[in-house]
């Protein structure tokens, strides 16, 4: 039996195999508000036969949006338009859903990537960002504002609103983006943390506003919900967040049950130097997985299924993560499934596709002819 096709619980959640769409930001917001681009976007993915899927990176307030494009989760409006989207893929997929809630500190107020990327002042339309420190992201770009004690609350409570939200609307789980050197990467990091109070210097001060974000999203979920959290699990850069440290965070977040860490790296710092290769990041899901015994997804450029299957069979990883190679495939869990000798669940609709070569590769089906 292939170990990637094999069935799996994360918490209570109960998954077909041990394949995740990983969230990938679109752009392609209004406000906040999701479009028929999400429509589309999503509902493809939904169809994939992949065991979990992920919505992108999603605000938990305005100013936490990366760009003006972003999908927010902070208002009614938000939430209506983001229903509309979940009401319509139910029709035809029962695949789990997740979503990652997140703020981009100091990384927010930018351009989408295809117009370059770059902050966007006031002056020019954008907004004043926010931060651990006020010091920016780029060398060029205007500080952000660093959080006092009332932006600190704020923003806990913008993410417990959101976590709330999520869980009315029926998503399955949760994912807090702890990564990329978004809002609570940047708290965790020495690099863009230079506080002086409770909140920065030593490893268990920088450790502590992430740690209430989840502490205040799980008290306000039902016991039972999925609420796990995407780390960086280094800055790929001398004197930053590393491995040792990620560890020690891990750790403290098993012991508050935490149902899951996803493991990227790097975000934080234009100076990273990052050794890209497939796979090149899961060896620290494997290190974290061994020591916390956490459920753990890899993630980063894993597009072959033999790979994908190792990285399962072995044990470094419970699960994988697909992002790139997932666009760039839609059906890449069909195709994984024909090369591994495994099955997958597929729409009826689509059960007329299956080539010759497989018998059950969509599972045992009786097609009628017309």
């Amino acid at each position: 039996m292939s170990a990637l096709f094999s069935t799996y619980a994360l918490g209570q959640l109960q998954l077909k195999n041990r394949i995740a769409i990983a969230p990938m930001c679109q752009y392609s917001a209004k406000n906040g508000l999701a479009t028929d681009w999400h429509m589309f976007h999503l509902g493809a993915l939904a169809l994939s036969g992949a065991g979990l899927l992920c919505i992108e990176a999603t605000a938990v307030e305005a100013t936490g949006r990366i760009t003006p494009a972003d999908l927010g989760l902070w208002s009614d409006e938000t939430e209506a338009a983001l229903t509309k989207v979940l009401t319509a893929i139910r029709q035809y997929s029962d695949m789990p859903i997740a979503i990652q809630l997140a703020h981009a500190g100091r990384k927010a107020s930018s351009q989408v990537p295809w117009d370059g990327g770059q902050l966007i002042t006031p002056a020019d339309g954008g907004w004043q960002t926010s931060a651990p420190s006020a010091i920016a992201h780029g060398v060029a770009e205007q500080p952000p504002v660093a959080l006092d004690r009332a932006g600190l609350v704020r923003v806990r409570d913008a993410f417990v609103n959101a976590a709330l939200r999520a869980h009315r609307m029926g998503i399955e789980a949760i994912e807090i983006h702890a990564a990329h050197g978004y809002l609570l990467h940047q708290f965790l990091s020495p690099l863009a943390n230079h506080r002086e109070d409770e909140y920065g210097g030593s490893l268990d001060n920088r450790m502590r506003f992430p740690l209430e974000i989840f502490d205040a999203i799980r008290a306000a979920l039902p016991t039972e919900k999925v609420v796990g959290i995407r780390v960086s699990a280094t800055d790929w850069v001398n004197g930053g967040w590393d491995l040792e440290q990620c560890l020690v965070f891990a750790d403290v977040l098993q012991q508050r049950a935490c149902s899951f860490i996803h493991v990227s790296s790097g975000g934080i710092s234009a100076q990273q130097i990052i050794p890209l290769a497939p796979g090149y990041q899961v060896h620290f899901a494997e290190q974290i997985r061994q020591q916390t015994g956490m459920p753990t997804i890899a993630v980063g450029m894993i597009t072959e299924a033999e790979h994908a299957e190792s990285i399962v069979a072995s044990g470094k990883a419970d699960m994988v993560a697909l992002a790139r190679g997932i666009l760039y495939d839609p059906h890449w869990p069909w195709h994984a499934a024909a090369r591994l000798g495994a099955s997958v669940q597929v729409p009826p609709q689509y059960w007329r596709s299956q080539p010759a070569a497989y018998k059950n590769l969509f599972g045992p089906t009786k097609i009628g002819q017309r």
